[in-house]
């Protein structure tokens, strides 16, 4: 076996090798790459680009020593099993040491983490591409005043859950982070409309923005965006951004005629007319669309998102007590019409009955998951009564608490 081996490593040179195990794409595959010899070992610890790690500063630095390629390194903790400490400022100083290369970073969760991590970070990884600091609740705005004048070629920063950064950091990401396009600041409660507008002046090519649960946003800061990045904006989340009307939806509809996703749940300042006017101008862009607790909601603007936005894959109307089974009676009206539509929640609903079902049954064939928790006149037994026919792969809800999160919904809400 060893001559056998001696054999081929004359044969083959490392470039040769390289390319062998790039061709190999199940992880399994690639680590029994690495067992064949040290020299094969060296080749597949050198080539390796991303890395997802729970360990301390003496392990991180063996990491390093062996993965000098990593470009890519997780190092965040489950919300359900963390453990104490956790990644800690320290660690941060190993990585910036020995990831010099690294471009996407996610630090998801580690609460231990505090703003002198953030600076040895910003001082250590120049190529610095994405950035998740979600939940690291220590972090102020100091520290990612670092990451941002450190890191000039950020393009994807989360903070969601952040509480302490304020309208200060928009300022800096604005004149070092120009090509910024994806940023989470859910529960970022003390940014404001002026923030937003700070970030733009410099920050002009956004496709994605996540301000839900920050109740300081309203017209003002979603006008803004809309009229800078109106170009690039494909997804927008203003979930419980309680300040925003029926401005900010016109001024969508004007500007932002590529926008992919939409959540506006908890908007209760939204009426029907503006959002039809929106949903006539995305009617081929738009993808998903969340309006829970839109209270202003009727029959119209649902029946005009449905019969218009022919590509749209996901949809939560969950407690818009105005809607009804009529607002599902247009699907029929042109003949051939096929929906797409494989995420579809209407918990909470008491207008709707067994006939819209079957109505959304009949046209809807696409569905993967349905949320029917909580609606008085529709249970699993009264739809096998009615001979309701789901898809094979569609998972009915029909209990269970109105907070609890399904994965798959999460991707695309």
């Amino acid at each position: 076996m060893a001559e056998r081996e001696s054999i081929i490593n004359e044969a083959l040179t490392d470039d040769e090798l390289h390319c062998v195990l790039s061709k190999l794409e199940r992880e399994e595959d690639r680590d029994g790459f690495g067992l064949v010899c040290r020299r094969w070992l060296r080749l597949q610890s050198t080539s390796r680009s991303r890395l997802r790690a729970r360990a301390g500063p003496a392990m991180l630095r063996r990491m390093a020593g062996r993965f000098s390629g990593v470009l890519d390194l997780d190092l965040s903790q489950s919300t359900s099993r963390s453990f104490f400490p956790g990644v800690t400022d320290s660690d941060l100083s190993v990585v910036a040491a020995g990831f010099p290369k690294l471009r996407v970073l996610s630090l998801h969760n580690c609460k231990s983490v505090s703003d002198a991590g953030m600076m040895v970070l910003g001082n250590g990884l120049p190529f610095l591409q994405s950035l998740d600091v979600s939940y690291c609740r220590k972090l102020t705005d100091k520290g990612l005043t670092a990451i941002a004048l450190g890191c000039c070629d950020l393009r994807r920063l989360q903070l969601l859950g952040c509480k302490l950064i304020t309208d200060r950091i928009f300022n800096v990401l604005s004149q070092n982070c120009s090509h910024l396009e994806e940023l989470g600041l859910s529960g970022c409660v003390n940014i404001s409309d002026s923030g937003l507008s700070s970030l733009v002046e410099g920050c002009h090519y956004i496709k994605s923005l996540d301000v839900s649960k920050c109740s300081k946003i309203g017209d003002v800061g979603v006008l803004r965006i809309a009229e800078v990045c109106s170009p690039s904006l494909r997804t927008l989340k203003l979930l419980e951004c309680h300040n925003v009307s029926n401005k900010s939806i016109h001024s969508l509809a004007y500007s932002c005629r590529n926008l992919e996703t939409l959540v506006i749940g908890g908007c209760r300042e939204v009426f029907d007319e503006p959002l039809k006017f929106l949903v006539l101008a995305l009617s081929y862009s738009l993808r998903s669309l969340r309006m829970d607790w839109c209270l202003n909601i009727t029959d119209s603007s649902l029946s005009c998102v449905l019969s218009n936005c022919r590509f749209l894959v996901a949809l939560d109307i969950s407690c818009c007590d105005k809607v009804s089974d009529s607002a599902f009676l247009g699907l029929g009206m042109d003949e051939g019409f096929k929906s797409d539509l494989k995420v579809l929640k209407m918990s909470n609903l008491p207008r709707i009955t067994i006939s819209g079902i079957g109505t959304i049954l009949q046209f809807c064939k696409s569905l993967e998951y349905v949320d029917l928790r909580s609606l008085p006149h529709v249970t699993e037994i009264s739809c096998e009564e009615a001979g309701l026919k789901f898809p094979d792969s569609c998972k009915v809800n029909f209990c269970g608490n109105l907070l609890d999160v399904n994965p798959m919904v999460d991707l695309y809400f």
